[in-house]
């Protein structure tokens, strides 16, 4: 029996999926998580902890357990564990992209700097000291901008700046915000922001497999809600695109020029573009899957759904079609509308009945902190819809939320 390595985080959104999806293809599962298991001790072959922040030490780990019962794959399922699936893949000689490729996605600059010199269309881009003063720190940076820092994701932290003063309560939240205790961040990342030029345009988001250096596209996303700052909290996905074919085809292309001038070869992607009349910019390329439950959204041509896809090119095993089914679909990932506590939901079965909507998920418990962008990075839940049309499903995505309370209360 094949025996998969899954690393999941503990604050991820993704284990139900994966889990599901491995025992599907019924292998044998070990799980790494950040935080040790009460179990662990019962079951050492299928549970162990490992510090994600540590990839070599964790490659370590995991060839010591290997010699006596090897891997035939490992996946991370989401950023904070990118970069230690590939370092253990490599140490293994397991397929992944090389752990340099990896950790250049995941840092903000380095990722700037290869597309950079690759020639693929970024935004202009500067790494500022945090020690700095901001106020000399903006010397030369042009407004409006876009402040982030390097290596968090969901855009958290990520603020538009219009000119100077917003550009020094920008840069000084960053730095508040890398030193909470519920930020895991450490050289650079703990040390440098990126400034970037706004780019104006319609965001799109890619969903793509690596598959020996080439580029399959699994979905398109069009992003309705304009995401013009001052913070970017995405919220609703639609596939497939509305954009003209050769617009997406251009999309693409610069995609795949990103992971080739990255080094990335296998497994998933997931990118941001802007497009506008100049043509795709690429804002991020992350070498994993789509965050939170949005790969619910997705369903192939034989019924596999992207966390079986994974599996599948991870554990070198076919995979038998790549096609998303036609109908389109969406989700919502519902924002956290103001810090508090939340107190009550309702509505949940009057946002069900929308015609179209096939599931609202509530992710937040009664009684959780809430804290919204551009500090948090959760969301209260999700919504899925699909429909005949991508505007169809929009409108159903809109109606359910509509129908959704929230109660929250201050701290």
């Amino acid at each position: 029996m094949d025996r998969l390595l899954l690393l999941l985080p503990t604050t991820t959104y993704r284990t139900q999926d994966f889990l599901e999806a491995a025992g599907r293809l019924g292998v044998d599962i070990v799980c790494a998580s950040d935080e040790p298991s009460t179990f662990e001790a019962h079951a050492p072959d299928n549970l162990l902890t490992l510090d994600f922040a540590d990839p070599d030490g964790a490659a370590a780990r995991v060839a010591t357990l290997a010699a006596r019962r090897p891997f035939s794959a490992v996946v991370g399922v989401d950023d904070l564990t990118a970069v230690a699936a590939a370092a253990i893949a490599e140490r293994l000689g397991l397929r992944s992209s090389a752990t340099a490729a990896v950790a250049a996605a995941r840092d903000k600059f380095q990722m700037r700097q290869c597309l950079a010199a690759a020639g693929v269309p970024i935004p202009r881009y500067r790494r500022l000291a945090l020690k700095d003063d901001p106020f000399l720190a903006a010397r030369g940076v042009e407004f409006p901008c876009v402040l982030k820092p390097l290596a968090l994701s969901a855009s958290r932290g990520v603020i538009r700046a219009n000119n100077i003063d917003q550009f020094m309560a920008a840069f000084r939240r960053i730095g508040a915000l890398l030193a909470r205790d519920d930020v895991e961040v450490s050289g650079d990342a703990a040390q440098f922001l990126l400034a970037e030029a706004y780019v104006p345009g319609v965001e799109v988001a890619l969903e793509g497999l690596l598959m020996g250096g080439a580029l399959h596209t699994l979905a398109l996303f069009d992003k309705p809600d304009p995401l013009e700052g001052p913070y970017f909290e995405e919220t609703i996905y639609i596939t497939p695109s509305r954009l003209p074919a050769d617009v997406q085809r251009s999309i693409e292309a610069v995609a795949a020029a990103a992971c080739a001038a990255l080094g990335l070869s296998e497994g998933p992607v997931h990118a941001e573009l802007r497009v506008n009349d100049d043509g795709p910019w690429v804002l991020e390329v992350a070498a994993r899957s789509i965050g939170g439950l949005c790969s619910r959204t997705l369903r192939f041509g034989t019924g596999m759904t992207l966390e079986e896809i994974i599996l599948r090119h991870a554990l070198g095993w076919p995979i038998a079609s790549l096609v998303r089914e036609r109908r389109p679909a969406g989700v919502m990932m519902i924002p956290i509308p103001r810090a508090g506590r939340l107190a009550a939901v309702q509505g949940q079965d009057a946002a069900a009945t929308v015609p179209g909507v096939e599931e609202v998920a509530i992710t937040a418990h009664v009684g959780q902190e809430l804290v919204p962008l551009p500090e948090g990075w959760q969301y209260l839940g999700f919504i899925f819809a699909r429909a005949d049309s991508p505007e169809a499903v929009e409108a159903a995505l809109r109606d359910a939320h509509a129908r959704l309370v929230f109660s929250i209360a201050a701290v």
